[in-house]
C-alpha cells in the first residue's frame, strides 16, 4: 500500500539551522507539497550516544504510534539505540535517514568509533529502507551490512531564494575592496574552521574579510578554541563569528560574499556548496568525504582535506589574482543551472518509498509466476510447438515399431515452478505423456503436480536442485524431451554445457522457451530507459546460484553448443507485449528492473527511482506499453 503519511523524527529542536536539520525540514515541506501528510518531531536528550532521557523519549514516541505507521528516523537520533528499534521493528515501518555514519565524525577515540559503528550497524538492521543524502554515504553503508537495494540517495537541493540572489547582474569588483570570504557551518572540529583561521593568518595580503557563520553552541569547547585562536592571531578585526542566524541572515551573508570556503574534514554531502553555487559564488572546498563528488564541477576548487598549507596556497592565488577569482565565479554561475530544487529531492524520496525490495523476477515466487503466466502463454511461438509435436509423434511411432509396445512419452520440465510450461504443452503434444517435474521448492512443486495432472497426464516430482555435477544422474534416463521456461538466462555456461551433455546422452529433444534476449522497450520513451536497460543486462550476467549467469547470451550459447553436438536447432522470437490490462505483472517487472539496476550501480539509484516513479504513474494512468524480447529454442538430435 502506498505511503500517504510520514513521521520524521530528529534529535532536539527540528528548527535548528544546520545543514542536516534544514535538509529534513525542506524535504518534509516538499513531500507535503507532493500530497503526503508529514509530521516532524524532535526528541529530548543527548545524541548520538544516547542518555536515558533520549532512550526513554524514543521509546515513548514509537510506542504511541499506531501499528503500521511509516517512520523516518534521522540517523543521529536512531543510530545509538538499536535495542529500542528492535522492540518496535515488527509493529512499525521503520526507515532511516543517514547523513553520514556516526563513526565518521571527527575527534572520536578508537573506542568511541567502535561503539558507534556496532550500534549503528545493529540499528540499521532494524529498518526496512535507508535514505541517504549522497551517493558517497550510500556506498559507505555497505560497511554496515546494508544491502544496496534497500538504499535510496535523495540528494539535497537549494531554496528558490538562493537562486534569486544571483539573478541580478554582477557588478565589477573594485580591486581595492577586500575580498569577502564566507564560511557556513556550526563550529565543530569536523567542520575545521580552525584550519581556515590558520591559513588566513599566513596570507601575505590583508585585502580580505572573513565571516564564520554558524552555531557556536553545539561544541562550546571547540568554539572557545576558535575564538581564542582568532584573537591570538591578531585577526579579530578581520574574522567575524556570527553564531547561528535566521534564514534571512543566511541569504544576506551569501549575497554580500565574494568567495565561499568550506574547510570541513568530512561531509556526508555539503549542502552549503550547492547554496553557494546557486548564488553564483565561487567555492574553495576540501575534498573530505562526499565533497570529492559534490565539488567535482565548475566553480569549485578542491584541495586535500586537512592540508592547511594547500588551503593557504589556494587562498593566496584567489586573493592575490582577481582574474583567478573571476574565472572561478564564471564557473559557479555556469553550475547553478544544474543545482537541484527540493521537489527533485522529494521525487527521489517518494520513488524510494514506493520501491519494493522483494519483487525480483529472478526469484521464482508464487506471486511472480502467477502474474507472468498469461503473458508467457500468449508469447509462446506456435510454430516451434507444432514442430515439437510432429517430432515427438515420429519418435513415439518409431519406438512402437522397434519395440512393438506403446509407452508414454517421457517429458521432463526443469525448474517447473507452478507447472506453467507443461500446462501449456500437454494439450498440444501427442499422448500418452508422463511428465517428470523438477522443482527444488517443495510448495511450488506440489502446486505444479496438481495443475499438470489436471491436464490428463501422469506426473512424477523431483525436488533436487540440478547442478553441473549431478545433471547426468538426476535427469531421467529415458527422457524424450527436456524443456524449461524462463530459466537458462539465469544459469552459468558450465551448467548449460552439463545440461547439453545429459540431453545428448539420452538422444532427447530440447525445448527452452522465454529466455530474455537483452532488449525491452517502453512507450512513451523515458530519458533513463537506455541506462536502465544497460544496467539490467549487466546485472543479468551476475551470480544467480550456478556461477556467472549467461544472461541475454544464453540462447545464442545454447544453440552453439547443441549445433556442435550435431543437433538441428530452430530459434524463434517470443516477445511479451504488456499494456494497462496487466498492471500487476508490469509493476513487478519494472520494480525488478529498478532493483537490479540499482544493485549494479548504486550511484544511479536516485535516477532509477525517478524513472520508476514516472513509469508507475504512466502505468496507473493507462499510458504505458512494455515490450520484452524473448527467444524460444527447439533442438532435436540427428535422425
Amino acid at each position: 500500500m502506498p505511503v500517504s503519511e510520514l513521521w520524521f523524527v530528529v534529535p532536539g529542536d527540528p528548527q535548528q539551522n544546520t545543514g542536516g536539520y534544514r535538509y529534513v525540514r525542506k524535504l518534509a515541506e516538499a513531500l507535503a507539497d507532493a500530497g503526503l501528510k508529514v509530521h516532524l518531531d524532535g526528541l529530548e536528550g543527548e545524541f548520538p550516544r544516547p542518555d536515558s532521557t533520549a532512550i526513554d523519549a524514543m521509546d515513548r514516541y514509537l510506542k504511541a504510534l499506531p501499528e503500521g505507521t511509516a517512520v523516518v528516523l534521522d540517523g543521529l537520533a536512531m543510530g545509538g539505540m538499536p535495542e529500542v528499534l528492535e522492540r518496535h521493528r515488527k509493529r512499525l515501518k521503520l526507515m532511516a535517514l543517514v547523513h553520514h555514519p556516526l563513526a565518521d565524525e571527527s575527534g572520536l577515540s578508537a573506542a568511541e568509533q567502535a561503539w558507534l559503528k556496532d550500534a549503528e550497524t545493529r540499528a540499521l538492521a532494524c529498518v526496512c529502507k535507508v535514505f541517504t543524502t549522497s551517493y558517497y554515504t550510500a556506498r559507505r553503508l555497505a560497511h554496515y551490512g546494508v544491502p544496496a537495494a534497500s538504499v535510496t540517495a535523495a540528494l539535497p537541493a537549494v531554496d528558490d531564494e538562493f537562486f534569486a540572489l544571483s539573478t541580478a547582474p554582477v557588478p565589477a569588483r573594485n580591486p581595492a575592496d577586500p575580498v569577502q570570504i564566507l564560511c557556513v557551518g556550526h563550529l565543530s572540529r569536523r567542520k575545521a574552521q580552525h584550519q581556515l583561521v590558520l591559513a588566513l593568518a599566513e596570507q601575505a595580503t590583508d585585502a580580505w574579510f572573513c565571516t564564520l557563520l554558524g552555531s557556536d553552541q553545539r561544541d562550546s569547547m571547540y568554539s572557545a578554541e576558535v575564538k581564542a585562536q582568532v584573537h591570538a592571531s591578531g585577526l579579530a578585526g578581520r574574522i567575524r563569528l556570527t553564531g547561528e542566524v535566521s534564514e534571512t541572515g543566511l541569504w544576506n551573508a551569501y549575497q554580500q560574499a565574494d568567495l565561499f570556503v568550506l574547510p570541513s574534514e568530512y561531509e556526508g554531502y555539503g549542502m552549503v556548496v550547492d547554496e553557494a553555487l546557486a548564488c553564483g559564488l565561487p567555492v574553495l572546498s576540501s575534498d573530505g568525504g562526499a565533497l570529492r563528488e559534490t565539488g567535482a564541477r565548475s566553480g569549485v576548487q578542491l584541495y586535500p582535506a586537512g592540508d592547511i598549507a594547500a588551503l593557504g596556497q589556494a587562498l593566496a592565488r584567489l586573493l592575490e589574482n582577481p582574474d583567478e577569482l573571476a574565472r572561478l565565479r564564471a564557473g559557479a554561475r555556469e553550475s547553478r543551472a544544474r543545482i537541484r530544487r527540493w521537489r527533485d529531492t522529494a521525487g527521489d524520496f517518494l520513488a524510494g518509498l514506493e520501491s519494493e525490495q522483494n519483487a525480483d523476477p529472478a526469484r521464482f515466487d508464487d506471486h511472480w509466476l502467477r502474474a507472468r503466466e498469461p503473458a508467457d502463454h500468449r508469447a509462446r511461438n506456435p510454430k516451434l510447438t507444432d514442430q515439437l509435436a510432429a517430432w515427438l509423434q515420429v519418435r513415439q511411432y518409431r519406438y512402437q515399431r522397434t519395440r512393438d509396445t506403446v509407452r508414454p512419452l517421457q517429458l521432463v520440465d526443469v525448474g517447473t515452478g507452478r507447472g506453467s510450461n507443461p500446462v501449456y504443452l500437454a494439450p498440444r503434444l501427442p499422448g500418452p505423456q508422463h511428465w517428470a517435474l523438477i522443482e527444488p521448492d517443495g510448495s511450488l512443486a506440489g502446486t505444479a503436480a496438481e495443475r499438470v495432472q489436471g491436464t490428463g497426464v501422469s506426473v512424477s516430482l523431483r525436488t533436487e536442485s540440478l547442478s553441473a555435477s549431478n545433471m547426468q544422474d538426476e535427469l531421467p534416463a529415458d527422457a524424450d524431451l527436456v524443456c524449461a521456461s524462463a530459466l537458462i538466462d539465469l544459469v552459468s555456461d558450465e551448467w548449460l554445457q552439463a545440461l547439453v551433455r545429459a540431453v545428448v546422452a539420452r538422444n532427447a529433444a530440447v525445448h527452452v522457451v522465454l529466455s530474455y534476449s537483452g532488449r525491452f522497450e517502453l512507450s512513451p520513451v523515458h530519458p533513463s530507459d537506455d541506462r536502465l536497460r544497460a544496467l539490467v543486462n549487466q546485472h543479468q550476467h551476475g551470480e544467480k546460484g550456478t556461477g556467472a549467469a549467461l544472461g541475454p547470451d544464453a540462447t545464442r550459447r545454447l544453440r552453439a553448443v547443441l549445433v556442435a553436438s550435431g543437433y538441428q536447432v530452430s530459434v524463434a522470437p517470443s516477445p511479451w507485449q504488456l499494456d494497462s490490462g496487466e498492471q500487476d505483472l508490469a509493476l513487478l517487472l519494472m520494480t525488478g528492473w529498478a532493483k537490479a539496476a540499482t544493485e549494479q550501480q548504486p550511484s544511479a539509484g536516485a535516477e532509477i527511482n525517478r524513472w520508476l516513479h514516472a513509469r508507475k504513474q504512466q502505468l496507473a494512468a493507462g499510458e504505458l506499453r512494455i515490450s520484452v524480447e524473448h527467444e524460444d529454442l527447439l533442438a532435436w538430435p540427428p535422425a
